[in-house]
This record gives C-alpha cells, structure tokens and sequence, in this order.
C-alpha cells in the first residue's frame, strides 16, 4: 500500500497526530502518545513540541470549534489516518484553555437565538410540506378522479414525507408530474390493495411478484381513473385482490 500523504500544515505551520501505532516521544521518551508532532520524522510528544498548554477539542461543533480558534492564539489542527479511505481526515483543534472558555460562552448566549431559529425554520418546513402534500393530493384526484380523497390525502403524505427519499421528494415529484403522481399512487395500490407485501414474504422474488399482481393494480387504476369520486373509500379501496 502506498504511504499516507501528509496532509497540508494548518495556519500555524503545525500538524498534530493521533497515532495507530504505540509511539514514545524522541525527546523525553514518554509514551505511548495518544497525539505527537512530528519534527524532522521525529516523534515529539505536545510538551516536548511547546503545545502541552493547549486543550483538545474534539470535532462536530462547528460554531465553537470557529470561536475557539478565533479566541486563540495558537491553534493546531489533530488529524488521523484512515486507512480504509486512505487519506488524513480532521479529529479536531487544540486550542487554550482560556479561549474555549470564551468561546463556550459566546455560544452559551446565542443559544436561544439560534433556538428561536431552528424553531421558526421547523414551522415555515412545516407549512411548505402541507402545501406540498395538499398540491401532490389535488394533483392526485385531477388524475384518478375515483380515488376517494382520503385516499389521495394518505399517498399524498406517504410520498411526500422530508428527507424519505420516496417519489415525492424526488425533483419529478416536486414538480408534480405526471409520471410522479401516478407511480406514488400505484406503490400505494401495491402495497395495500394487492397481496404483494405476503408474496415477498413467503420468498416470491420482487419482480415475479409484481408480475402476479399487475393486472389487480391495473384494474383498480383503471377504475379510478374511469369513475367519478365516490363519498368514501369504497370496499375497493380496502380490500385486498386475489391474486394467483
């Protein structure tokens, strides 16, 4: 395997590294080091090296990992080698103490702020997937006329949930076309009208399975997109097809 390239030095022209292998210091043999620099290919433990002063801050805050560095001094950035992905990749900074101080603080006080934002950002998501899952509904009735509507509400929502990956969210579905509407609504007709969900369990293979149960999904499309509206979802719309 070829050797591990260092990665670029942070502002401070200093890396620091969290070791795989147990090192000991060059200098006061101290060890083994849970971080070192290396100096000259040389292992240096933090004190050796003049960084024993500084804290370690982990990575996933960045807010204050931001603030810390800019509160400090000296700041070095911690790296460790992957070796499945075969690079350098950031554990997080060494910082003074005093300046994380600082730092948790300036974080402490816009805390609430940054509450108040989330929760206005979770309301104004909020009302733009009703709007959404009310237009992917509507869109689904103007197609399937015979679709009950609460029905076409239920797939409406089923496929338009966030981050669910599923056809709504997908950039056809967003713009409701066609093709979107009519394959969320026939994943319902699969799922629930159909005993698709009981052939894959007993081990029929997906495709085998959608082949058995083509023509009862059909029908039933078929039948909405034909009739008009019923008052409620109808025994169609709940019963199961029987499919050979």
């Amino acid at each position: 395997m070829a050797a591990p390239v260092t990665p670029s030095p942070s502002r401070t022209g200093l890396l620091v590294f969290q070791p795989h292998r147990r090192k000991h210091c060059a200098g006061c043999r101290r060890g083994p080091l849970p971080m070192l620099v290396l100096e000259n290919g040389a292992p240096r433990c933090l004190d050796c090296a003049d960084l024993g002063h500084l804290v370690f801050l982990p990575r996933g805050d960045t807010a204050l990992t931001r603030r810390s560095r800019e509160e400090s001094t000296l700041s070095v950035v911690v790296v460790r080698f992957n070796r499945r992905k075969g690079r350098y990749e950031r554990q997080g900074v060494l910082v003074e103490e005093a300046a994380l101080a600082r730092a948790e603080t300036r974080c402490l006080a816009d805390a609430e702020a940054r509450r108040r934002r989330r929760a206005r950002d979770a309301r104004r998501r909020a009302a733009e997937d009703l709007r959404f899952t009310q237009a992917f509904a509507a869109e689904i009735l103007r197609l399937f006329p015979g679709c009950p509507a609460d029905r076409a509400q239920d797939i409406a929502a089923h496929a338009s949930v966030r981050g669910s990956g599923r056809v709504g969210r997908s950039a056809a579905g967003r713009a409701l076309s066609q093709g979107a509407v009519v394959s969320a609504v026939a994943a319902s007709v699969r799922h629930l009208n159909t005993p698709y969900d009981r052939l894959l369990m007993s081990g029929v293979p997906r495709h085998e399975a959608r082949r058995r149960i083509a023509t009862a999904v059909e029908g039933l499309m078929r039948r909405w997109r034909e009739e008009d509206a019923p008052s409620a979802s109808g025994p169609e719309a709940g019963s199961a097809a029987e499919v050979a």
